[in-house]
């Protein structure tokens, strides 16, 4: 397979991601040099059409490393759902700082959803800008919401 990229919006942030075939390699927010527009699964998340991923996935989840170990936990975070550092430091059998330090260098975000993983106290932080993170959260919390309205509305 060839390895493509592209680039898309996200509200006012422009987010581009490199692939190859089902193998999401990096996602980042900023833009890139590429003319050609982001994966569809991608792009119909970030639309807020898409919950899960049944094509994508990301390399670093792969091996016994902590930080593979951490991104196992958190890519298995359900969609509009949040997990502290420390409830994802348990899970993976290591510090919630080395969840910290994990998810900053994440290579890719929204596969692996590091927005999900919150402070005990607060929302934690977010690389590059924690707004990103607090447009993800309200992305995923507006499709729940939107997603319970209509299914009580079947059941009346």
């Amino acid at each position: 397979m060839a390895v493509s990229e592209g680039t898309g919006r996200f509200g006012l942030w422009p987010v581009s991601a490199v692939w190859d075939g089902s193998c999401c390699l990096r996602i980042w927010f900023g833009k890139s040099d590429a003319d050609s527009p982001l994966h569809p699964e991608l792009t119909e998340y970030l639309a807020g059409k898409r919950q899960s991923f049944s094509l994508f996935r990301s390399p670093a989840e792969e091996g016994d490393s902590v930080s593979a170990r951490i991104y196992r936990v958190v890519a298995a975070i359900p969609y509009g759902e949040t997990q502290t550092y420390a409830e994802v430091a348990a899970a993976a059998g290591t510090h919630p700082r080395a969840v910290g330090a994990a998810l900053r260098r994440n290579p890719t975000p929204i596969i692996i959803p590091c927005h999900r993983v919150v402070g005990k106290h607060g929302i934690g932080g977010f690389t590059p800008d924690i707004r990103i993170k607090e447009d993800l959260l309200k992305l995923e919390s507006a499709a729940v919401k939107q997603k319970t309205v209509i299914n009580r509305r079947n059941k009346l």
